[in-house]
């Protein structure tokens, strides 16, 4: 048995938010927008996908935006992502505390902390 990866992470989102999450997602970032399966397409929520996992956005009743917990996205270009979210009236938090990556964080339009990291445009690279 092994643990091959993450297929998708879950974040939450209030109901009827699914508009402003596909804009924020979909166009300001460039996530491709996945249908969600007939059997729950009924709960609401909005599905993205990134490279080869998935980035899930839920409709939670009882919605408080994560404010520490977060999914790290992986871009091949930081500035220019860094520049599109501030373009949009997002805020870019630079973070420098780990010494050679550069990352920033931002909330997506629900209040979710959302971090933004550099990596190589290499899958290979990625995980050296």
């Amino acid at each position: 048995m092994a643990i091959l990866g993450i297929h998708h992470v879950q974040i939450a989102c209030p109901a009827g938010s699914e508009d402003l999450l596909r804009h924020f997602y979909g166009v300001v970032c460039g996530l491709p927008e996945i249908s969600k399966p007939t059997a729950l397409a009924a709960r609401g929520g909005v599905w993205f996908g990134a490279g080869d996992q998935e980035l899930h956005c839920g409709v939670d009743g009882g919605f408080a935006p994560a404010l520490k917990a977060h999914p790290c996205l992986a871009t091949d270009d930081v500035d220019q992502l860094a520049a599109a979210i501030a373009g949009a009236g997002g805020e870019v938090r630079w973070d420098n505390a780990i010494p050679g990556v550069r990352r920033f964080h931002s909330d997506d339009p629900v209040g979710n902390r959302i971090e933004f990291q550099q990596v190589a445009t290499r899958k290979a690279d990625f995980f050296v």
